[in-house]
């Protein structure tokens, strides 16, 4: 579906011409939200909501999403749940549904036809189990990054990269100009997060999809996969000294000309405009490590579990609603630096590395999510593994050999 350049969407935006509820109420709403840039885009979400009659109550958890996603779990299946709760698109939230813990949407979806505007299908696919939709996607975010500072590589004295191979052979003098070369922080899932992207990027869409849609042990075992794990152990190199913990502190680093460069998510654009950085003037992106054109269609989505409240049901559906209109979808993605999931909205404002983006989905260059593929406990797993070995000086056949050893018994 084409992204439309439709002039009225950003005007509508500051209208949110939406119906009042007759039984408006507080609804608290948990998200792991918290960065500049992130709490900039989900106030978009608070203030939409607000204008229904109800009031948006704001319940985010620090930490990052496997932090937060514990505690979520605890209070659904401890009897004290939230009225709308986030989750990545996937499996995250499998067993909550399939416990009855999740409300089914399916009226709702179908009367506003979310089949015929969510794009791509795959989206509303994974809020679906047994022919019932249980979600509502609300972006498009692909880990598929590399963000460089052009301070720091003009600092160093040698031109910005155009691809991986560039970026690892301009480390040295980058350490020389007294620079990291690569900021990466220490939660779990970022590790692998910059493993997944070496995958997707290195060795190849099909291969990523082959070991993680397959599951197939003998390729993750094999020599495609030996490169990705080789550059592995150059990045974790090249990221030795960064002595951040979260992905935003990361992402400053790169912002203040401190390192070189961040696999990160596009979520890190929200950090750069917050700074008041300018794409392709300030700092510049690669998709795919500027070796395959390809973002992820991972990102997020919206449960909302079941309540007993009847002023409460109708507030989730007043804001399960909401947020896949046209001009929330703008307001939100431009601040959060994701990519919308309705092809007819309008982001003619859209920063460069945002439209890049959109060019790539529109050619259809695009790859599942990990947690599209995979069950949380086999991403536990990797994410584990990588850990370690970002952390450590494991060497990476061992790591590999281990790799394959999770891929043979994933589900």
């Amino acid at each position: 579906m084409r992204y439309k350049l439709l002039a009225t969407a950003l005007a509508l935006s500051a209208a949110l011409p939406f119906t009042v509820s007759a039984g408006a109420t507080d609804l608290e709403v948990t998200h792991w939200w918290t960065s500049g840039g992130e709490a900039a885009a989900v106030a978009e979400f608070a203030k939409a909501f607000d204008a229904t009659g109800n009031k948006w109550v704001d319940g985010a958890i620090a930490g990052g999403g496997p932090t937060a996603r514990t505690v979520f779990i605890s209070r659904i299946t401890g009897g004290d749940p939230m009225g709308a709760t986030q989750f990545n698109h996937g499996r995250q939230a499998e067993e909550l549904v399939e416990a009855g813990l999740m409300r089914d949407l399916t009226d709702i979806a179908e009367s506003e036809g979310w089949k015929n505007i969510i794009n791509p299908p795959s989206l509303l696919e994974g809020c679906t189990l047994d022919g019932k939709i249980y979600c509502v996607p609300i972006n498009i975010h692909s880990w598929q990054w590399l963000w460089l500072s052009n301070k720091a590589f003009e600092d160093a004295g040698v031109p910005v990269p155009k691809n991986w191979e560039e970026f690892v052979a301009a480390g040295p003098k980058l350490r020389e100009a007294g620079k990291i070369p690569l900021a990466l922080g220490g939660q779990p899932w970022q590790a692998a997060g910059a493993f997944q992207v070496l995958m997707v990027s290195l060795a190849g869409p099909e291969v990523f999809n082959k070991v993680h849609g397959d599951k197939d042990a003998e390729l993750a075992a094999g020599p495609e996969v030996k490169m990705v794990f080789d550059a592995a152990a150059d990045a974790r190199e090249m990221a030795r000294g960064s002595n951040v913990q979260d992905w935003n502190q990361a992402t400053n680093l790169v912002i203040t000309g401190q390192a070189g460069g961040q696999i990160m998510g596009d979520w890190a654009q929200g950090e750069f405009q917050v700074a008041g950085q300018v794409a392709g003037k300030d700092y510049t992106c690669l998709p795919g490590l500027g070796v395959h054109d390809v973002i992820a269609t991972g990102g997020d989505a919206f449960y909302f579990p079941v309540l007993k409240d009847p002023a409460q049901t109708e507030a989730q559906g007043a804001l399960a609603s909401l947020m896949l209109k046209p001009e929330v979808q703008v307001a939100f993605n431009l601040k959060k630096g994701s990519l919308p999931v309705r092809g007819d909205v309008d982001l003619a404002t859209a920063n460069d590395c945002m439209k890049k983006g959109l060019e790539i989905l529109a050619a259809g260059k695009v790859v599942p999510s990990v947690e599209q593929l995979l069950s949380q406990d086999s991403v536990t797993q990797i994410n584990d593994l990588m850990t370690e070995f970002f952390n450590g000086d494991m060497d990476p056949a061992d790591a590999q050999k281990r790799y394959a050893a999770i891929i043979a018994s994933a589900d």
